[in-house]
């Protein structure tokens, strides 16, 4: 896996890699982004229109395989390769039941032949053989010596000829290596081996323990691997995109569309304020900010329609930025109803003990899964109403005061059903207060730990939503790192296309 070390990147793109980690926007001046990027490697080279071949799409599809695994590698600590087969219920995996009995059948009925006739027991020592090899580590001579003079197929044919061979004898040093490769989570499968006395069910299991010994295998190798490549990622990742742009030159049209229309938003949001404040100058040209611009199309993913396509350069998170939408949604449910209930019985629930952690125990089972069409809001709110008229009442009960009234609860109720709507003014402020939050966390510095001030009214999600802050500005800043200096032509050319065409005009002319 070809991971190269740092290169230097040029002016404008190292810039807009800095701005990671930096709210200054000084240095995104026009002349910033003028600058020539082209000669560098780690920054993206133009590639004109083309017709791309069968063979270069393929090529391009193992691109992005291998950039997508190895990114889920490095940033997935729980990532791992798991062990499955066909349920025995389907259409495969009946196929499958049917050809192994039909193979392990016939396997029996030749060993128990007079002669027994081992042509096909002699193929599996081979194989087996093969795969004890494959778990060996460089180095590892004696033990691979031992293997290769056991297993010597040669040596076993000749027996066979003569009558001589002793299957249970290979299967037993087959059985005590595989004790010796095998992980501590095998350690029973092997006793299991050991108390197996039909030699063709002991060599049908022998290749299932076998196949369980792979992905474990497999799954330490990942292990090993994540430090190497999370140390390498940023090269790895970039020049992987490179390579795909190369193959693909239309590889970055959704990515270019998503900072447009930031940039379109900045633009809008440039004209109200200007338009509020009297005597404000509307002819003079509007400055942009390029990190404000990338950092409101991160904040536009936490409300992304996931059933459109996510831009290129943010496939490899897809999935985590989905989980973390669904949690975030999740939250801010909790807090509308949380502030809707703090405003009509304030008093009522005052002095109910832990009544944040049981509102958070009740609510998030019911918002499991809200973001799926299916999913039915109003139903989970009406539901959320009733515990929390249940749990105000007990309280009070038990502390001799009356309960809630009957019309009370209605509106309680009615109030947080309320949130479903698009035009509730509760969850219009809740959002506004989480966007300011993650606005704030995004505009810090990566190498800062200590949090922004948390917003009112979001003290009852403090911690859940510092949790998932953390992970999307995790998010957040290493993309900013790998495709800084894709971003940075991108806006190049959005930003000041006066430069951008000078640019062009200058290399044609000197080609």
């Amino acid at each position: 896996m070809p991971l190269s070390d740092d290169q230097n990147s040029d002016s404008d793109s190292s810039r807009l890699s800095e701005s990671t980690v930096s709210s200054s926007d000084t240095e995104y001046s026009s002349q910033s982004f003028n600058s020539d990027s082209s000669s560098k490697p780690s920054s993206p080279a133009s590639s004109p229109p083309k017709v791309i071949t069968f063979d270069e799409l393929m090529a391009a599809t193992r691109n992005l395989s291998n950039w997508t695994l190895a990114h889920e590698i490095a940033v997935n600590a729980n990532f791992c390769i798991k062990h499955e087969d066909y349920p025995q219920n389907s259409f495969a995996g009946t196929v499958k039941q049917i050809v192994h009995k039909a193979f392990w059948d016939h396997l029996e009925s030749e060993l128990n032949e007079d002669p027994p006739e081992y042509k096909h027991a002699i193929k599996l020592f081979e194989e087996i053989k093969e795969i004890l090899l494959s778990f060996l580590t460089p180095g590892a001579n004696r033990i691979h010596n031992q293997i290769c003079e056991v297993l010597d197929t040669d040596l076993i044919r000749q027996q066979a000829e003569h009558n001589a061979v002793d299957i249970p004898g290979l299967a037993n040093y087959v059985i005590n290596t595989m004790g010796k490769l095998c992980a501590p989570i095998r350690d029973n499968d092997i006793k299991q081996l050991k108390a197996t006395d039909n030699i063709v069910e002991l060599l049908r299991q022998i290749f299932r323990v076998l196949d369980l010994m792979k992905v474990d295998m497999a799954n330490y190798t990942i292990k090993s691997l994540r430090p190497y490549l999370w140390h390498n990622l940023v090269d790895y990742e970039r020049t992987k995109f490179q390579e795909i742009l190369e193959e693909t030159p239309s590889a970055l049209n959704l990515t270019t569309e998503w900072i447009k229309e930031s940039i379109e938003d900045e633009l809008s949001s440039i004209s109200d304020e200007s338009s509020s404040r009297p005597g404000a100058d509307s002819s003079s040209k509007p400055i942009i900010s390029p990190t404000r611009v990338l950092n409101n199309g991160y904040l536009k993913l936490l409300q992304w329609d996931y059933c459109k396509t996510i831009p290129e350069t943010l496939i490899t998170d897809e999935v985590r930025l989905q989980e973390l939408r669904e949690k975030l949604n999740q939250l801010k449910v909790i807090a509308c109803v949380s502030l809707i209930t703090n405003n009509m019985v304030g008093a009522a629930i005052v002095d109910v003990p832990d009544f944040t952690d049981q509102l958070k125990r009740i609510s998030l089972p019911l918002l499991e899964g809200m973001n799926k069409k299916s999913f039915d809001l109003k139903e989970a709110l009406n539901a959320i109403g009733v515990q929390i008229c249940s749990i105000v009442n007990k309280s009070l009960s038990e502390r001799g005061l009356p309960t809630l009234s009957e019309e009370m609860q209605s509106n309680l109720m009615g109030q947080i059903a309320h949130v479903v709507e698009k035009n509730s003014p509760v969850c219009s402020l809740i959002d506004k207060r989480i966007q300011l939050f993650m606005r704030s966390l995004l505009a810090l510095p990566s190498f800062q730990k200590c949090m922004p001030t948390m917003p009112g009214g979001l003290s009852v999600i403090q911690t859940e939503i510092e949790f998932l802050g953390s992970q999307y500005a995790s998010i957040v800043n290493f993309n900013k790192k790998v495709y800084g200096p894709f971003y940075a032509n991108i806006l190049r050319k959005l930003l000041f296309p006066e430069a951008a065409v000078e640019k062009t005009e200058a290399e044609t002319s000197s080609n």
